[in-house]
């Protein structure tokens, strides 16, 4: 070998100098956004009736700017997504004319955002029309239609022109509604008639974040009827009945936007409209905009609220987003244009993160959630990140800011090793430490409340987007309570640590504990989402049919061997045709030496699995500490 080696030089040498590959040069970018007026107007008309086959079907008038290439672009950063998630694979048909003469278009090889127009010398406008294929099942993204209620966002429904800032481009966008079918929006009706709605002209940046919910059955309840502004609550339903609300809810929601104004000291719209969907049918979301919100959730929202408790501090979370998110935003999540500058998303666990907290703590304010359910919540909330979220060890908070761009609502395997989204969740431990800190600090006379209303307050009534650093941020928590922010902030998202910060929750005067029994919330989060949670004791969740659904890293499951995916068929020899078998089973090992077994299907292979667990059913609990000031206690009360 030695030999052969020393004559390696001299054969390299001698070898054929061939030619090594180099990159083919890109196409010239996409122009970039310039803070200039378009010229003319883009009118816009949606026609939305095709409910059996959800296709929405666009036709749009554009202006072509002379001495320009035309370049039309799709929104491609979605806020509120904080991700490239733009629907272009549901863009079809696209045709452009002027005239009676069809154009050529070429999609950019890059960026498959952009479509390249040749436009002819003197063409003062051009025709585009083409279809928005929304999903027909939830497999393939969000339901947008059904038989009943419809919602037009305009982002996959608007086509607009590259090179710049979209606040500069004029927009007269018209929607064609089924016959009959009320609607709500935040944009100004000019005419409504025969199902065609037309929309006073805005610039194409309101448009975008401005979208209408339409249905058969519809309510709208005044929810500050003495107010300096309009505040609408507009419910969309499957049956009317699901329409009624009681005196109570109705009261609890009229309260949220006082204690929102008590909170933040102001508001950012000229109106606002809560757009609620309540349906077995439609997609579920939850989106924010400056002057509505976006909210479909289940249909006993209202007629059980029981029920629906895991999720009623989302139109509070969606409301305050208002402030926090849409009027004050991180300088480096705001985009001009949604296509050619990217988001970034570092200050996530404020946008997120702080809404989530004022969220719950709004509902508990306002009455849409009792406070004892929020501390139930933030007891999950502990939990899941104390005991359920191993991959702290490796992986940091700040870094967990990047999961929208990394894996946009992708499941990911083996999430609590991986970590995934927790900046909602952590974020709420990591704001509510800051609350009881400050609250401690100064004997009780501030709070984040303070904060709120000297960050969020400012320029009241308007709603121009104002952006801000981490630096504004310290320098404004520092005007409340003179202190190391930046040296707190950094240790919680630089750090790794096996525990979660829960010193808000001690200083508080509360405290996370175990106890066999489950919450009245977890049993809404489990029925609501259809599983059985054992994580804090197997560390494992089941789905429907018995299907694992997740497995925590390193718990008694993962060390036994199982995996997500797999299918649960009995337990210690009894058919798991419930998840109260498994409980069963787990509750008896606590006092019993034998392991619990479980058969499970992995494809076609079955296996026995024997599990040597005896630490009993676990669930999450707040527990008091004592001799201590009850701090979460003041946090939740009604701001006077």
């Amino acid at each position: 070998m030695a030999q052969r080696l020393k004559f390696l030089p001299l054969l390299l040498a001698a070898a054929p100098a061939y030619a090594q590959p180099v990159q083919a040069p890109l196409p010239p970018p996409v122009a970039a956004p310039q803070d200039r007026h378009y010229p003319g107007e883009i009118t816009l008309a949606v026609d939305a009736t095709d409910l059996d086959r959800h296709i929405f079907r666009m036709h749009e008038t554009i202006p072509v700017p002379p001495h320009e290439n035309l370049t039309l672009v799709l929104s491609k950063w979605l806020p509120g997504n904080h991700a490239p998630t733009g629907p272009i694979p549901l863009l079809a048909g696209l045709v452009i004319t002027a005239g009676d003469q069809e154009l050529n278009w070429q999609r950019d090889p890059v960026n498959m955002y952009a479509f390249h127009v040749e436009v002819p010398n003197g063409t003062a406008t051009i025709k585009v029309a083409y279809e928005y294929l929304s999903p027909l099942d939830s497999k393939q993204g969000r339901i947008t239609i059904t038989p009943d209620m419809l919602d037009v966002s305009w982002r996959p429904e608007t086509l607009f022109p590259a090179g710049y800032y979209q606040r500069d481009i004029g927009v007269r966008a018209s929607v064609t509604l089924p016959e009959g079918w009320q609607y709500a929006t935040a944009l100004t009706t000019l005419v409504s008639s025969n199902g065609r709605v037309d929309f006073a002209p805005v610039p194409l940046d309101v448009l975008l974040d401005s979208p209408l919910f339409a249905g058969r059955y519809v309510s709208r309840i005044d929810l500050d009827p003495n107010g300096a502004v309009p505040v609408h609550l507009n419910i969309f339903a499957d049956k009317p009945q699901d329409l009624k609300v009681s005196p109570e809810d109705l009261q609890a929601h009229r309260n949220l936007v006082q204690q929102a104004y008590r909170n933040y000291g102001g508001h950012h719209y000229d109106h606002y409209d809560f757009l609620l969907s309540l349906s077995g049918q439609m997609g579920e979301i939850g989106l924010e905009h400056q002057r509505s919100s976006e909210v479909g959730t289940i249909e006993e929202y209202f007629t059980d609220p029981s029920k629906s408790a895991a999720g009623r501090d989302l139109l509070p979370h969606e409301y305050t987003h208002s402030w926090n998110g849409k009027f004050l935003r991180p300088a480096d999540l705001w985009s001009p244009d949604e296509v050619t500058v990217p988001e970034r998303d570092s200050l996530l666990w404020v946008y997120e993160g702080q809404t989530d907290y004022w969220g719950q703590v709004l509902a508990a304010r306002s009455g849409i959630l009792k406070p004892a359910q929020v501390r139930d919540l933030w007891a999950m909330t502990a939990a899941s990140l104390d005991a359920g979220t191993p991959g702290r060890t490796w992986r940091n908070l700040q870094d967990v800011t990047n999961d929208p761009i990394i894996a946009w609502a992708r499941p990911t395997q083996w999430s609590s090793w991986s970590r995934f989204y927790d900046y909602y969740p952590e974020g709420v431990l990591i704001w509510l430490d800051a609350d009881t800190l400050i609250r401690e600090k100064t004997n009780g006379a501030k709070s984040l409340s303070d904060f709120a209303r000297l960050f969020f307050g400012v320029d009241n009534g308007k709603w121009v987007t104002k952006t801000y650093t981490f630096d504004d941020l310290t320098h404004a928590l520092n005007e409340i309570l003179p202190y190391d922010w930046a040296g707190f902030f950094h240790t919680r998202l630089q750090g790794k640590s096996p525990h979660a910060p829960l010193d808000g929750l001690a200083r508080g005067g509360w405290k996370l504990v175990y106890t066999t029994d489950e919450s009245t919330l977890l049993k809404s989060v489990e029925a609501q989402r259809k599983i059985a949670i054992f994580t804090y004791s197997l560390g494992l969740t089941l789905g429907q049919d018995g299907a694992i659904t997740d497995v925590l890293w390193d718990s008694p499951a993962f060390k036994a061997g199982l995996a997500p995916g797999e299918k649960l068929l009995a337990v210690n020899g009894l058919a798991a045709d419930s998840p109260g078998v498994l409980s069963d089973a787990i509750t008896a090992a606590a006092t019993d030496t034998s392991s619990i077994v479980l058969l499970v299907r992995n494809a076609n292979r079955y296996r026995e699995v024997p599990i040597n667990y005896h630490g009993g059913l676990r669930a999450p609990h707040l527990a008091r500490i004592s001799g201590t000031p009850d701090r979460l206690d003041d946090i939740l009360l009604p701001l006077k």
